[in-house]
């Protein structure tokens, strides 16, 4: 079966091991269109190859696996008014379906920094492996966009109300949080997934899931609590409320550096954004699948090309990189449900696009 060729992705059989490799260095490995279309390609391939008994994804360069999508084609695709936005996403979110029902053992190697797509391409998968160097983030809000991927699927469903924190605040976790929310299953050292890939690639289809499982126990190295885990009390308290306004208020009752950090970071991230993301959140709670929630984001994300937020989180990120957006409206109490309703009026559905 051909596989789609793009420059940024290397695809290989190691053994038995069916090997994705992203490379886009410089760019942290941040996803394009075309870089989604040789990954799915990939994908069907390998599961239909009887030679083929897991598949692995990792990403080249020192920095990081992968730090999403690429923004600055999405921000200049809508501010041309031309598809390439909307049929990146569609493309993107099928992919992220794909991986999520994927029937062999697919394992991301979350090493470095893993954010907003990057996350689509590693948490759903089966087996997820953060090391020493991961810094995993879905940073949405700060850029005028909202946490996509199927995150209003999975951040519900961590311990309590830390993936509403993680959503929100678009904060950095570290390894050891990123197993305690359930982003990832294990952390093994970075300098040991050469070998470990090399052992990998001598498990035969036969031996199914189980015998990664035992595979990477033998590598595991243990991780002690990280912060989100050990202010998840204080967490709970403040992001169970069910408006933004409330979140805000619950926070400044609370004394302590985590609080007042929380609190600091979430002043700077869009208005719209915020109150959008957490309906999303609270709407992903209550769905009955991840196909749903795909569908749902698909739709917000053609309304997000519509509104000035979107535009000005990009442009201050990595267009001009001031890093001072200036929002609109810019303060949440003027942010109101009419102007969040155009996210949920659409219908399109992810699951067309497969």
């Amino acid at each position: 079966m051909p596989i789609t060729v793009d420059d940024h992705i290397n695809v290989e059989r190691r053994g038995s091991a069916g090997v994705i490799s992203l490379k886009r260095p410089r760019a942290i490995n941040s996803l394009t269109i075309g870089m989604i279309r040789a990954i799915s390609s990939a994908l069907d391939a390998f599961e239909h190859d009887p030679a083929v008994a897991t598949v692995v994804i990792l990403g080249e360069g020192d920095r990081g696996f992968c730090a999403g999508g690429d923004i600055r084609a999405l921000y200049e695709s809508g501010r041309a008014g031309t598809p390439d936005a909307q049929i990146f996403w569609r493309e993107e979110f099928a992919l992220t379906l794909l991986i999520a029902r994927y029937p062999k053992p697919y394992i991301a190697f979350m090493d470095g920094v893993t954010m907003g797509g990057g996350v689509g391409i590693s948490t759903h998968g089966r087996h997820r492996i953060v090391t020493e160097r991961t810094r995993l983030a879905m940073p949405e809000t700060g850029i005028g966009y909202f946490p996509d991927v199927g995150a209003s699927w999975f951040l519900p469903r961590m311990p309590g109300e830390t993936g509403t924190w993680i959503g929100l605040t678009g904060a950095d976790v570290n390894s050891a949080d990123a197993i305690f929310t359930g982003f990832a299953d294990i952390q093994i050292q970075s300098d040991r997934l050469p070998e470990l890939l090399t052992e990998m690639a001598e498990l035969s289809l036969s031996t199914g899931s189980g015998a990664c499982d035992t595979l990477f126990k033998k590598y595991r190295s243990e991780v002690p609590q990280g912060p989100v885990e050990q202010n998840r009390a204080l967490i709970d308290r403040v992001f169970g409320f069910n408006s933004v306004e409330e979140i805000f208020s619950a926070l400044a009752d609370e004394p302590g550096e985590f609080a007042a950090q929380t609190h600091s970071v979430l002043s700077t991230r869009s208005p719209t954004s915020l109150k959008l993301a957490l309906r999303l959140i609270r709407e992903g709670a209550k769905s009955a699948s991840l196909s749903q929630c795909l569908d749902r984001e698909l739709n917000a994300c053609r309304e997000a090309l519509r509104t000035p937020d979107f535009y000005e989180g990009i442009r201050a990120a990595i267009i001009d990189k001031d890093r001072t957006p200036r929002w609109s409206p810019g303060r949440i109490d003027d942010v109101t449900r009419d102007m969040i309703e155009p996210f949920f009026s659409s219908t399109e559905h992810v699951k067309q696009m497969i």
